[in-house]
C-alpha cells in the first residue's frame, strides 16, 4: 500500500489542513489561481497568516497539496493504491486521471499555464509512484517504463480534458489503453 502522508499528523494539524484546503477549493472555484492570495485563503478559512505559513511554504505549495490529497482520494476510491498491475488496475488508472483532468477543469475559474504546469507535476508524480508501486517485484529496472506510462496516461488524460466535444470517456480510454498498455506488458 502507497504510504499516507497525513497518517500521523496530530488531529489539529489534520483539522487546520482541511480547513485551509477547504477554503482554497472554494477560492479556485471561484477565481483564477493567479489572483488568489495568502490573504484570501486565510481570511475564508478564518485563520491568520502564521498558522497559513505553519502549514504550506506559499500558494504553490498549498495547490500542490491540494491536487496530491484530491488525486489520491479518487485513486483509494478504486484502491488502485493497494493493488498490483493488471490489464484492469491500469485501464481503471487512465479512467482515474482522465475524470480527475475533466473534473477540476470544469471546477476551477480559468484555469491558467502556471496552474496547469502545477496539475502536471503533481500528478505525473503520484502517477509514477503508483506505477512504481504496482511494478515493485519486477527482476528489471521500471523507472524508464513507469515515466514513460506515467507521461502518457497524463497527456492522455490532458488531451481529453481540454477537448471541446468530449467523446464517450471508456471509448477514449478503450483508444489510448493500448498506447500505454504496449510499454508495461512486459511487467506483468
Amino acid at each position: 500500500m502507497l504510504p499516507n502522508p497525513d497518517e500521523k499528523l496530530d488531529p489539529r494539524v489534520k483539522r487546520t489542513r482541511g480547513l485551509i484546503l477547504a477554503s482554497f477549493e472554494s477560492l479556485l472555484a471561484e477565481k483564477n489561481f493567479k489572483n488568489i492570495s495568502v490573504q484570501d485563503v486565510t481570511d475564508k478559512a478564518q485563520i491568520n497568516r502564521a498558522t497559513f505559513y505553519a502549514h504550506f511554504q506559499d500558494k504553490y505549495v498549498l495547490l500542490e497539496t491540494f491536487i496530491s490529497k484530491m488525486f489520491m482520494q479518487d485513486i483509494e476510491k478504486r484502491t488502485l493504491n493497494v493493488c498490483s498491475y493488471s490489464s484492469d488496475n491500469l485501464r481503471n488508472l487512465i479512467l482515474a486521471v482522465c475524470e480527475f483532468l475533466g473534473r477540476l477543469h470544469t471546477s476551477c475559474a480559468q484555469p491558467h499555464q502556471q496552474f496547469e504546469s502545477l496539475v502536471e507535476s503533481t500528478i505525473k508524480k503520484q502517477v509514477f509512484d503508483l506505477l512504481s508501486y504496482w511494478l515493485r517485484k519486477s527482476k528489471v529496472p521500471t523507472d524508464i517504463p513507469a515515466t514513460v506510462a506515467a507521461w502518457a496516461i497524463y497527456g492522455l488524460a490532458s488531451h481529453y480534458s481540454h477537448m471541446k466535444k468530449r467523446p464517450i470517456l471508456d471509448k477514449f480510454v478503450d483508444e489510448a489503453f493500448p498506447l500505454v498498455a504496449v510499454n508495461l506488458e512486459q511487467f506483468a
